[in-house]
């Protein structure tokens, strides 16, 4: 009588054993993906891989006409004489308050700004809309400095006005308190709309079927945003959030730049451009280069933390 041999019914489940010929196969299967990878790949090695190589400034007295290997190697010097000065901690302290500003004001205002265009049923009144709001992004952030310049600057339109019905002008910027709420202002003018394109393709995933059943059970509106929208939101927002603590601290380089001067570097300091002065400017490239590490591992903390907290809560995160 002949034996029927065991069928293992979990086999499907199980992982499969990646040979060298079954790797080959997939390179030869998907050659074209990984020739469109390779230019990333390239500039990615080159100038953020290779480019890391360059923080041994930090142990050295760098000299750009002596190279790395004829600078004079200090030590901890940089470090040490970096940490014990104040502009630093200034620009530190600066840089995490507008940054957290950044985070609190401008972060939702892009998720509210497309479920405000998602609610709109007319598709050309939607997509003209989009358009305009997408532009700004394409602006610099010269003209943009410039036109905040011509409507709150001192000779700018809104004292034109106030001073044509005889009220007291306001001088919006020279006045180190309206530094951050400034900076903020003109990133949401800039940034917002386009800051909307990732919510947007969320919410088109949306089954419609989802909404329909909620309206069918009486839910109104409110409700169908609350227990419909943005659950099925929830997965990116948190992945955009991760990602945005992750570049927290770029605060904006040409931004704040173009405007340092015409407030006070008390105030208007902040890692990047303390970073630019020093290196750049003062020549002292071992604390510049420790300051721009020290932002780029507060950054990558941050993520890591987000990361796991997210699997806690149940959520992909950005990486298993």
């Amino acid at each position: 009588m002949a034996v029927t041999a065991p069928v293992d019914v979990d086999a499907s489940t199980r992982p499969r054993t990646t040979t060298g010929r079954g790797r080959l196969t997939r390179l030869v299967r998907d050659r074209t993906l990984l020739l469109m990878m390779l230019p990333g790949l390239v500039f990615f090695l080159l100038f953020e891989g290779a480019a890391l190589l360059g923080n041994v400034v930090i142990f050295l007295d760098y000299v750009p006409f002596l190279g790395f290997s004829g600078s004079r190697w200090v030590g901890l010097d940089n470090a040490v004489e970096l940490f014990a000065d104040p502009s630093f901690w200034q620009a530190l302290v600066n840089t995490v308050a507008l940054a957290l500003l950044q985070l609190i004001f401008f972060f939702p205002l892009p998720v509210a700004l497309a479920l405000l265009l998602h609610s709109i049923t007319r598709d050309w009144i939607r997509k003209s809309v989009q358009s305009i709001v997408y532009l700004p992004h394409f602006v610099s952030w010269v003209i943009v400095v410039a036109m905040f310049q011509q409507v709150l600057g001192g000779a700018g339109l809104l004292n034109g006005v106030l001073a044509d019905n005889g009220l007291h002008t306001v001088s919006i910027f020279s006045d180190p308190a309206l530094f951050r709420p400034l900076m903020v202002a003109e990133l949401i003018w800039k940034d917002c709309g386009w800051g909307t394109i990732i919510v947007l393709a969320a919410l088109h995933n949306v089954d419609d079927q989802l909404y329909e059943a909620a309206a069918m059970d009486g839910a109104s509106a409110a409700r169908r945003l609350w227990h419909v929208t943005l659950p099925a939101l929830r997965p990116i927002l948190i992945l955009l959030l991760i990602l945005r603590l992750g570049d927290i601290l770029n605060v904006g380089f040409e931004q704040v730049l173009l405007q340092r001067d015409s407030f006070s570097p008390r105030v208007a300091e902040v890692l990047d451009t303390f970073t630019y002065y020093h290196g750049v400017i003062g020549g002292n490239w071992g604390g510049a280069a420790l300051a721009g590490v020290i932002k780029g591992l507060i950054g990558l903390a941050l993520v890591i933390v987000a990361n796991r907290i997210a699997h806690r809560l149940g959520e992909e995160g950005v990486y298993r």
